[in-house]
């Protein structure tokens, strides 16, 4: 985390009215708890907020941790001011994060019963000004980050599509964009992944697709010697409730939204011991 990042934050959360001002600068400890099962992540985010803070604290645990309700996560021990200034800003960092980083855990847990090398990863749906944590999130549940942002890689998408026409989109990508970048192609039709993949793109993502669709598209890629060297993404509409069905259908990468921006925080606690 950036200097500059640490001192954000707490200005958003302190701003003037500064804790140091109205709260005893009395030597504490106070132990932060979980409350519920999950995967610990923001751990080093809370450390490096503590030691900005001047904060002592230790812990047995370490990002990418399972955790259970009633653990202790971190014991802090510094001037009481400090960490009650600390306390918001820590518990939202671990709460988001390990939030993000348990439901990404669960997604791949139940997409690798049935195929062991897909992999699950997330979409730039997130948090203005918090995407980083919640990338770092996904990874630290096992799951894979996706493109940070749209300079990663060229992915042309159904407006683009609209307004240039696959092909012409397609040309455009490769004689503009680097070779260092991959180029992906989102697609609603059988028709369309045909013809994107004879096309040469690096990636077609299959979008919104029912699971016998996207099978389908599997089985005609294959069935005309383009499936070799490309790669294959799933995306819109999986869940828990269907995610194996959709890791069963031959795909690369199933990609989610729901695990930045519907995770649901894991509860924890700061409480004063001593």
């Amino acid at each position: 985390m950036l200097l500059k990042e640490i001192e954000s934050f707490l200005e958003e959360d302190v701003g003037h009215e500064d804790y140091e001002e109205i709260v005893p600068y009395t030597t504490c400890k106070a132990e932060i708890t979980v409350k519920e099962e999950g995967i610990l992540a923001g751990l080093d985010e809370a450390k490096q907020i503590f030691d900005y803070l001047s904060v002592q604290y230790s812990t047995e645990f370490e990002d990418g941790a399972r955790i259970n309700s009633g653990d202790t996560i971190l014991t802090v021990m510094g001037a009481g001011a400090k960490i009650l200034k600390a306390e918001r800003l820590v518990l939202n960092f671990l709460g988001q994060m390990s939030g993000v980083a348990t439901v990404t855990n669960k997604f791949v847990t139940e997409a690798r019963k049935v195929n062991e090398h897909i992999k699950v990863a997330g979409t730039r749906k997130t948090t203005p000004g918090f995407r980083k944590y919640e990338k770092k999130a996904i990874a630290i549940g096992g799951g894979d980050p996706h493109r940070f942002g749209l300079y990663e890689a060229v992915i042309i998408k159904d407006n683009h599509i609209k307004l240039m026409g696959l092909e012409s989109a397609i040309k455009e990508a490769k004689e503009k964009a680097s070779f260092t970048k991959k180029i992906e192609v989102e697609v609603e039709s059988k028709a369309d992944a045909l013809r994107a993949a004879v096309l040469g793109v690096d990636i077609i993502m299959l979008d919104n697709m029912p699971v016998a669709e996207v099978k389908e598209c599997v089985r005609l890629l294959k069935e005309r010697g383009l499936r070799d060297g490309l790669i294959l993404e799933a995306s819109g509409g999986i869940n828990m409730g269907n995610i194996k069905e959709f890791a069963s259908t031959g795909v690369d990468v199933v990609s989610i939204g729901m695990i930045t921006h519907a995770a649901k925080w894991l509860g924890f606690s700061l409480n004063v011991v001593e």
